[in-house]
C-alpha cells in the first residue's frame, strides 16, 4: 500500500480522492439529466466534499504534483502548456483561426467559474452580499461559457481541441487572502479583459461575416457583464482595505506587483470608460496608462462619446 503515499504514483491517496470527486460529478450530471434532483444534489455535495479533501490530503502528506493539480481542475480533458508555447491569436478570417479565438476566450470563462466559486467558498464570515455577488458572477460566467461553446460547436469545434494555459488557476493559488485575491483577479486580470475585448471586436468587425457578427454580439454581452464583475471585485477590495486600514491605491499596486512582477511598470492601453465604470480612480488610470491626468480624463470623455454615438 506504499503507493498511496508515493508522490510519483498517479494512484496516490490524493489522486484517488480526486477520482472520486470526478466520478461523483459524473453521477450528479446523470441524475440531473434524468430529473432525479435529490440524487443529483447528493452526488454534487459528495463531489464538493472530495474536492475539499483531496487538496488537504495532498498538502498534509506532501503528495502535490503537476499531475494532481491538473487532474483536480480540468486537465482530464484539456492539454495544459506554458503560455509561451501557445500560438498567437491573429488570424480571424479562417475557420481554424476563429475556432482558436473562441476556444481561448471559452477557456478564460471556464476558469472564471472556478475563481468565482472559490471566492464564495474560501472566505468565511463575510457579509451575505459577498456570497451573493460571487455566486452571481459564477452564474454569469457559466452563461458566457455556454454561449461561446455554442459558437464553437457551430464551427464543428469542441472545448479541449486546443492547448491552454493555467495562468488563472495559478493566480488563484498565489492569492489566498481576500485583499490580494480581489486586487489580482477582478481588478487586474478581469480588468485586463475589459481592455482587450473591444480590440477583438474591432478586428472581427473588419471582417464582418455571419459568424463574426454573432461573436461580436456575444462579446458585447460579456463586456457589459464583466464590468459588473470587476465592480464587485472593486467593492470588496475596498471593503477589505477599509477593514485592515490601508490605502486602496497603494495596496492595489503592491498586490499586483507581488503576484505579477513588472505589471506596474509597463504602459497599458486601457479601456478608460469601462475601468472608470468598474471603480478605478483617475489616479490609478493615470498610473497604469502612464498618461497625464488630463489626457486620462479626455480619453474617458472620448470613449463615453463614442459609446453614445456608435453604440
Amino acid at each position: 500500500m506504499n503507493f498511496l503515499f508515493n508522490k510519483h504514483s498517479h494512484f496516490n491517496l490524493a489522486n484517488i480522492v480526486t477520482f472520486f470527486n470526478i466520478s461523483c460529478g459524473i453521477f450528479a450530471i446523470y441524475f440531473l439529466t434524468h430529473d432525479e434532483f435529490m440524487g443529483a444534489a447528493l452526488f454534487a455535495w459528495l463531489a464538493g466534499a472530495f474536492d475539499i479533501f483531496d487538496g488537504k490530503i495532498a498538502r498534509k502528506y506532501n503528495l502535490s504534483t503537476e499531475f494532481g493539480i491538473q487532474l483536480d481542475s480540468y486537465a482530464d480533458f484539456l492539454s495544459i502548456v506554458k503560455p509561451t508555447k501557445l500560438p498567437p491569436i491573429k488570424n480571424f478570417k479562417t475557420k481554424e483561426g476563429k475556432k482558436y479565438l473562441v476556444h481561448t476566450i471559452l477557456h478564460i470563462e471556464y476558469s472564471a467559474v472556478d475563481l468565482a466559486l472559490d471566492a464564495a467558498l474560501r472566505y468565511q464570515n463575510m457579509p451575505f452580499e459577498f456570497y451573493r455577488d460571487w455566486l452571481e458572477v459564477a452564474n454569469d460566467e457559466i452563461r458566457h461559457f455556454l454561449m461561446l461553446e455554442k459558437l464553437l460547436k457551430d464551427l464543428n469545434g469542441f472545448y479541449g481541441e486546443f492547448e491552454v494555459h493555467k495562468n488563472l488557476f495559478e493566480a488563484m493559488q498565489q492569492t489566498p487572502d481576500l485583499l490580494s485575491r480581489m486586487a489580482c483577479i477582478p481588478r487586474y486580470l478581469e480588468a485586463n479583459g475589459l481592455d482587450q475585448n473591444p480590440k477583438i471586436m474591432e478586428k472581427l468587425n473588419s471582417n464582418k461575416d455571419e459568424f463574426n457578427v454573432k461573436l461580436i454580439e456575444a462579446l458585447k454581452i460579456i463586456l457589459e457583464e464583466e464590468i459588473s464583475h470587476v465592480k464587485k471585485g472593486d467593492f470588496w477590495f475596498k471593503y477589505e482595505c477599509d477593514k485592515v486600514g490601508c490605502n486602496p491605491e497603494v495596496a492595489y499596486f503592491d498586490a499586483i506587483e507581488k503576484v505579477f512582477p513588472g505589471s506596474t511598470k509597463r504602459k497599458m492601453d486601457l479601456n478608460f470608460n469601462a475601468r472608470k465604470e468598474a471603480g478605478f480612480s483617475c489616479d490609478e488610470l493615470k498610473f497604469l496608462s502612464k498618461k497625464s491626468l488630463l489626457l486620462s480624463y479626455l480619453a474617458i470623455c472620448i470613449n463615453h462619446f463614442n459609446s453614445i454615438v456608435f453604440g
